[in-house]
């Protein structure tokens, strides 16, 4: 499991030297920017398409995150840091179009929760390709995969193989702590993770009324079934508290 997987810890509160507060996404509302496949018409996304530097895809998961916090957490972060995203690269000269978040993804792990919903990892690999392969149609040949779920790592790997190979796609995949983990583990220390304070502080400064304040407590971790391999990790959150 990755450190972003496995984390127990409380409610951390969203202070200090962000740069996100000045920019989209932080009113507790959905974000929204002017490069959105999702507020475009056929017309506009088809010259959108042959105009823009690369699409990107956000992606998530519809998963438990402790008693104190919305099963949403994965997926409206890939929301905000995706706007933040778009913006940041329009500063820089370069367009993006933003698809709107892939919010199902690769969740069994956490199925003993209620509210949990997963796709299998085939299904979910398959859904991206195919997104991927319908932009190719309409003349996209680079596509991001901001990527804010830890399963959904290893299908989404194996997507862009298939891109590249299958629908001359060039896909590149980043996941949402890679340029930022230094930074922090200085924050939170080396147990950062599922549910803990850095995922209640993104939550906190994006979309805070979703927060439940009298819920939030050190939370237990309990051992996780077998994964794969042998892998064992942990549950956190659990919705009891015990």
């Amino acid at each position: 499991m990755n450190a972003d997987d496995t984390d127990t810890s409380e409610g951390h509160e969203a202070t200090g030297d962000t740069d996100f507060r000045d920019h989209v996404g932080t009113t507790g509302e959905r974000p929204e920017t002017d490069d959105d496949l999702y507020g475009m018409t056929w017309e506009e996304a088809g010259e959108s398409f042959l105009t823009a530097d690369a699409a990107v895809l956000p992606t998530g998961s519809v998963e438990q995150h402790a008693p104190h916090l919305p099963v949403s957490v994965d997926s409206l972060r890939a929301d905000h840091l995706s706007a933040e995203l778009v913006e940041t690269a329009g500063e820089a000269g370069l367009r993006l179009v933003r698809l709107p978040v892939f919010s199902y993804g690769y969740s069994e792990h956490h199925l003993q929760f209620p509210g949990t919903v997963t796709l299998s990892q085939d299904t979910y690999r398959d859904a991206v390709v195919d997104v991927g392969a319908s932009l190719a149609e309409h003349g996209v040949d680079r596509l991001i995969l901001l990527n804010c779920h830890g399963g959904n790592r290893e299908p989404l790997s194996l997507a862009v193989d298939r891109l590249g190979r299958d629908h001359d796609v060039t896909t590149h995949l980043v996941h949402w702590t890679e340029f930022a983990r230094e930074r922090l583990r200085e924050l939170f220390g080396d147990e950062w993770g599922h549910a803990g304070e850095h995922e209640t502080s993104v939550v906190e400064l994006f979309r805070p009324a979703l927060v439940r304040e009298a819920a939030k407590r050190p939370q237990e971790a309990d051992p996780l079934p077998v994964l794969r391999r042998g892998e064992r990790g942990r549950w956190v959150g659990r919705p009891d508290g015990e």
